[in-house]
């Protein structure tokens, strides 16, 4: 097993600024990479080639197709104004372009504000919490993760309520910046696989991630997250999702659409 740092020490340059990669099986999901490892991948591309950049604002992860073994990751600047750089970043296989990445990065402005409205649910300590994979069968990728639930139902649970809640850490402890943070945001099933009994194949098709913090960080690598589909019709489910640290401090939002084939 390959390890996130690792993974990501793997990357080297090619010609033009761009990186190549080979994923190892242990981070496929099915016979494609990992959604989050996708889209860490493709911020690890735009830091190493565009350094001393703004904060993370907004992550907005188009998946085109399986990126397979095999990668390469290139990057160009869309736009850059006083305050807001926009940058693109993209996974390139024998296919065309398998994932497309914007990423917004801005500085930090003066302001009266600062408050969160959505407060965290209340849930046991990931200690206290059940293993998720022994529940459950699970992808190849999951061995990289720690996953507890911790609130709501479990998928293919039957229930009515498609909503879901996570305590989930990298198992490499280097894996600790915004990057890893970025890989173990799409660490969650779909919320709606907790209204099916049986398994029916689910694919994330675009996300969206607003960073809170500049540098967010948490206790002992645990991320508390709580996933919930708002429909599910023709084929496609739209999913939001809060991420919170280990206080309590909300440091990520999300929307996801899901294709769904039932």
């Amino acid at each position: 097993m390959v390890s996130f740092s690792d993974l990501l020490r793997s990357m080297s340059p090619t010609k033009g600024h761009g990186w190549k990669i080979k994923i190892p099986e242990s981070w496929l999901q099915g016979r494609a990479t990992f959604g989050g490892l996708s889209a860490a991948l493709c911020l690890e591309a735009v830091n190493r080639n565009y350094p001393d950049l703004p904060p993370l604002r907004t992550a907005q992860i188009t998946f085109l197709g399986p990126t397979g073994n095999n990668a390469i990751i290139n990057s160009q600047v869309l736009r850059q104004g006083k305050s807001v750089i926009y940058i693109r970043a993209e996974i390139i296989n024998d296919a065309g372009i398998a994932t497309s990445a914007v990423f917004s990065f801005g500085t930090t402005r003066p302001s009266q504000l600062d408050q969160n409205f959505v407060a965290p649910p209340d849930v046991p300590a990931p200690q206290d919490s059940v293993d998720l994979f022994k529940l459950a069968p699970a992808p190849a990728f999951t061995q990289n993760f720690e996953c507890r639930h911790c609130s709501g139902s479990l998928p293919l649970s039957g229930l009515e309520q498609a909503e879901f809640g996570f305590w989930v850490r990298h198992k490499d402890k280097s894996a600790n910046d915004l990057v890893a943070l970025l890989c173990i945001a799409d660490m969650a099933p779909p919320a709606i696989l907790s209204v099916l009994t049986k398994f029916a194949p689910v694919s994330t098709m675009t996300w969206m991630l607003n960073f809170l913090n500049e540098q967010p960080q948490t206790q002992d690598g645990w991320w508390q997250m709580h996933s919930k589909a708002q429909n599910a019709k023709d084929g496609y489910s739209s999913e939001n999702m809060n991420i919170w640290n280990s206080d309590g401090e909300l440091s990520v939002v999300g929307l996801q659409n899901v294709t769904i084939f039932h």
